[in-house]
């Protein structure tokens, strides 16, 4: 998960995955997030309240683990006082309530504490941050937080966890961009030989699925975003998606604005 920290993208040529995949879904978004940085309050979509909600509960775990045994009991006690803090009217509910989004999030938790305890992992870091440039004279970077980083038998172990109910197939995890570029910026700190294993954890299915990249597969990774960064920097139309899922056209057309409305009045 990225972007939990805030601020972390002032720096105007430094960009993460998460910046990168709003501008290819939504330029006029990303216009206004980025650019413009005139973003009107908007409801926060449950989907990422949710998410936020159980990686934080996870990286308590991990926290704790590391000089005492926890109990299921206590992971679920931190992860409701969280929610009752957090949660508000302002959190966007499409399907279902709060009281079942509450108890998927107690499932998820549950589900991944009996299925890794008693928690033995070789973790090396917890929320690592990465930075690595994408060109040679280091005027664009790549930013971005591993949830979990793992060191097993020789092996770098980079743990994302996944909370919403789509699964990926083994094809799109091999193509995808996000812990790839967690791969370049290991390489950076550690050593350009190091081997590293992505691991996705799926957890409303339970599961984990795990992926390689090999060198000649990040250096292109590597140009190939450099040329995205180049596209951003020379775009003249930002054109909305239009696409449900977007939480910025839902604000749009329940409030009946337009983006030129949100610039005049801000």
């Amino acid at each position: 998960m990225e972007e939990k920290k805030g601020g972390e993208e002032n720096g105007g040529g430094i960009y993460s995955h998460s910046r990168l995949w709003l501008y290819e879904n939504c330029p006029e978004f990303y216009k206004l997030k980025y650019i413009d940085k005139k973003l009107p309050e908007m409801p926060v979509h449950m989907s990422l309240f949710l998410g936020k909600a159980v990686h934080d509960s996870l990286e308590w775990l991990y926290y704790q683990v590391k000089n005492r045994n926890v109990e299921i009991s206590e992971l679920i006690e931190y992860f409701t006082e969280k929610w009752v803090e957090s949660f508000s009217v302002d959190v966007r509910i499409e399907n279902g309530d709060e009281k079942e989004l509450y108890n998927r999030g107690v499932k998820l938790l549950v589900d991944y504490y009996l299925a890794h305890k008693p928690f033995k992992q070789n973790v090396v870091a917890i929320e690592r941050k990465i930075l690595f440039p994408l060109d040679n004279e280091g005027k664009y970077k790549i930013q971005g937080y591993i949830d979990r980083l793992d060191l097993n038998e020789g092996v770098y172990e980079v743990h994302d966890y996944k909370t919403n109910q789509y699964m990926k197939a083994k094809e799109e995890i091999d193509k995808d961009k996000q812990l790839a570029f967690y791969h370049i910026g290991l390489k950076e700190v550690f050593g350009r030989d190091i081997k590293v294993r992505l691991v996705w954890h799926f957890l409303s299915h339970n599961k984990k699925v795990i992926s390689y990249r090999t060198d000649e597969q990040l250096e292109k990774l590597k140009k190939d975003t450099m040329l995205l960064v180049k596209k951003i920097e020379s775009t003249t139309d930002w054109f909305a998606c239009g696409k449900k899922f977007c939480d910025w056209c839902e604000f749009k057309k329940q409030n009946n604005i337009r983006y030129e409305d949100v610039l005049a009045h801000k």
